[in-house]
């Protein structure tokens, strides 16, 4: 069986965040969801498990941060093409999240932008030529 993460992101609106999850290419898996959370699935190992606050509570005894305010992770994601990459970022501003937080990174073999969701989380879509390495 192939490794997999789950990733569990609190939301504070958990339509808003399906919606916006959606835009930028996931899909929901109606099996893994309710009306306390939404599983999006971004690829075949990779899952963005979007949970209301309440919800992600009974998970964790650790008051949940201000992602708007602090930055405590970074998520990094491979695209197939460099197009992609500002696919990704386009979606995600003219869908209620935030276009290039941080300037774009251009390095030739490999190409950066960044993207925060509706809750403040940053990603990192990413496209690299893996013949330059």
């Amino acid at each position: 069986m192939a490794k997999m993460i789950f990733l569990n992101l609190p939301v504070a609106d958990l339509g808003t965040s399906t919606r916006f999850y959606e835009a930028i290419g996931c899909r929901k898996n109606e099996a893994f969801s309710d009306a306390n959370a939404s599983s999006m699935v971004w690829s075949d190992e990779i899952v963005f498990h979007l949970l209301k606050h309440d919800y992600f509570s009974t998970f964790t005894s650790k008051p949940i941060g201000d992602s708007r305010k602090n930055a405590s992770m970074l998520v990094a994601l491979s695209c197939d093409q460099r197009e992609d990459v500002d696919r990704i970022v386009e979606a995600a501003a003219a869908n209620g999240g935030k276009a290039d937080p941080s300037e774009p990174k251009d390095h030739g073999f490999m190409y950066v932008r960044t993207f925060e969701d509706p809750d403040g989380n940053i990603f990192e879509p990413l496209w690299f030529n893996p013949q330059a390495t």
